[in-house]
């Protein structure tokens, strides 16, 4: 982890900046916790308009690295706490790309 929580001037929000080390990827991360999934999962609340605020965050902080040519990508975290038992962690891999009209 390389940040949490960026929240640049310009606008924009990112919860967890990341590097994945085996494919040298920076990884934007967006995490959203739920108490169960009666309306829905708690990656189906990462709206259109909240990609694009994720897509503000990530691209500022690549223009802060200079622009590099260098993979990346947007996940999704879901953490569901149930009333009994331990709280359910899944990870969404490329949950979205760049969405419109943001260009790389």
């Amino acid at each position: 982890m390389l940040h949490r929580n960026y929240r640049p001037r310009g606008g924009g929000e990112v919860d967890l900046v990341c590097r994945e080390r085996r494919t040298d990827t920076l990884v934007f991360v967006e995490v959203k916790t739920r108490s169960g999934e009666r309306f829905g999962t708690p990656a189906q609340a990462v709206t259109p308009a909240k990609q694009r605020l994720l897509a503000r965050g990530a691209l500022t902080w690549l223009r802060l690295l200079g622009n590099p040519d260098i993979r990346f990508r947007f996940d999704v975290v879901e953490v569901v706490i149930h009333d009994s038992g331990p709280a359910e962690v899944r990870v969404i891999t490329n949950a979205f790309e760049l969405p419109a009209p943001y260009l790389y």
